[in-house]
């Protein structure tokens, strides 16, 4: 198995798991967070570089999870990165599991189910949407579409940038208009090593069964790191257009497909409450 994108918040915690079953490589852009031994420096947007490493490790199976919703390049990143990937899975016959997003929807219209059409509005989503468009041409691919992705061991991107902010004294604004299916680590990890060994093919929704705010989702997370200092947190609507606000998912496919239960925030808060109530 080949993972790309080592270093993301996926990546470090799926590269690991993976490696219990799976003779896995991985790979990372800069900074190799996890220093195993078997970790590949690979920009994904050099062609050769990809076609090179893959046809070298020769997967059987190529988790793709490499991109950015920050890079002034993430267009490169995601559509040249996916080709390349998508190309090289080609030559090596490999099965290609490719992460995508919820926001390759305008928000309009949720539920989504696995047969609706992207429409995406932000750069990020047009980008992601045209990946998706390049994968599908794999004929042995599974089109991940995913959510917010979080953990209650390691704060994930979005908890760490508001805890910096907060920290700081910086005003924040959770908007209560946008809606999501943030999803546990856990979960979206072990329903990619399912896929990996099952023959589904296609897009398959992947995310928490419970709908939430952002603002919902947020408080939640900072309640649960204990940050309680939120003098300049703004609670409201997004009103400017620039993310879309209703992303729901239907996941009745995921849930039929998937022995992973598609747990919801408060399950899985539950579920460590629990847990450490039992070590006491």
């Amino acid at each position: 198995m080949l993972i790309t994108g080592g270093s993301s918040f996926l990546g470090r915690h799926l590269a690991p798991l993976a490696a219990q079953s799976f003779d896995v490589g991985y790979t990372f852009f800069q900074n190799d967070p996890l220093g195993l031994p078997f970790g590949r420096r690979l920009d994904v947007r050099d062609e050769t570089a990809v076609t090179q490493l893959i046809t070298q490790f020769q997967p059987h199976i190529i988790i793709h999870t490499v991109g950015s919703n920050r890079d002034a390049g993430l267009d490169a990143i995601i559509r040249q990165g996916t080709q390349h990937v998508t190309q090289a899975a080609a030559q090596v016959g490999a099965r290609l599991i490719h992460l995508s997003t919820d926001v390759v929807f305008d928000g309009t219209q949720p539920l989504y189910d696995e047969t609706a059409v992207p429409t995406p509005i932000t750069e990020y989503g047009r980008a992601k949407a045209a990946a998706e468009t390049i994968v599908s041409q794999h004929p042995n691919h599974v089109i991940i579409r995913t959510s917010l992705i979080y953990s209650l061991e390691q704060m994930d991107r979005g908890t760490r940038w508001m805890a910096g902010a907060l920290q700081k004294g910086q005003p924040i604004t959770l908007f209560d208009n946008q809606f999501r299916n943030p999803v546990w680590v856990e979960t979206l990890t072990s329903a990619c090593l399912e896929l990996a060994a099952n023959n589904y093919t296609g897009i398959l929704n992947v995310a928490g069964r419970q709908e939430m705010s952002r603002a919902e989702f947020a408080l939640k997370m900072l309640d649960w790191w204990g940050i309680t200092d939120r003098e300049t947190v703004t609670i409201g609507p997004s009103t400017g257009g620039h993310w879309p606000l209703d992303c729901r998912l239907d996941l009745g496919r995921g849930t039929a497909v998937l022995q992973t239960p598609l747990l919801g925030v408060d399950e899985v808060i539950n579920r460590f409450k629990s847990a450490h109530i039992n070590h006491k």
